[in-house]
């Protein structure tokens, strides 16, 4: 699996395009603006998004997601149900931020702990990680070794629990609990800022010392 990272909206959100090099379909990871940035990487990657992936429901992750999905006829995936409330609140939550505020939608499908998403040959695993939101979920490949973790994780950081329904303990438990069984090798993509390692993490980040 390929991943293209595009930064969008203006929090510099990691927006991933996921890409089956064996039959060109892609799936999408939080579209949260600048759709034409994201549906241009896919051009010039000579792929076709096929799926769009959410992790959770806060506006620059999720705030263009019906759009794309409108645009592109395609089916949205994610993030928990836990997360209703966020995608609800996606047009307040535009205006209170003054991102490319977006459309509620309704996720063709929710995704719980233990859930796989395919599109092309290419099946990764969902584990359901709140802390950051009640319903927030990561995506992990295990043959390319790459996690995709929105905003549970960052180098040398960890994400804000101070919005509604976030839970300081609970991030990491689900940090400690669902990424680092993982294995240290694992590359991730985090929401925003640089790429790092699951053991790089456990050893340096100051967020999550024992």
């Amino acid at each position: 699996m390929k991943a293209i990272v595009t930064p969008v909206t203006p929090f510099a959100q990691n927006s991933s395009l996921l890409c089956c090099e064996h039959t060109g379909q892609a799936a999408v990871v939080d579209p949260g603006g600048d759709l034409d940035r994201i549906v241009a990487a896919a051009e010039d990657a000579g792929v076709t998004i096929v799926k769009i992936l959410v992790t959770h429901g806060h506006v620059d992750h999720a705030g263009q997601v019906a759009d794309l999905a409108e645009s592109l006829k395609v089916s949205i995936e994610g993030p928990h149900r836990d997360d209703k409330f966020w995608i609800d609140s996606l047009p307040e939550q535009g205006q209170i931020f003054g991102a490319d505020a977006g459309r509620t939608f309704e996720p063709d499908r929710w995704l719980d702990q233990g859930d796989t998403v395919r599109f092309g040959e290419i099946e990764l695993e969902v584990r359901h990680c709140p802390g950051h939101t009640p319903g927030h979920v990561i995506f992990f490949d295990p043959p390319s070794r790459l996690a995709i973790v929105g905003d549970v994780l960052f180098q040398g950081s960890i994400g804000r629990t101070d919005f509604p329904r976030g839970d300081h303990r609970l991030l990491v438990r689900s940090i400690r609990e669902q990424l680092w069984p993982l294995g240290d090798d694992v590359r991730f993509i985090p929401g925003h800022g640089p790429t790092s390692t699951f053991g790089t993490e456990r050893r340096t980040n100051p967020f999550l010392a024992s």
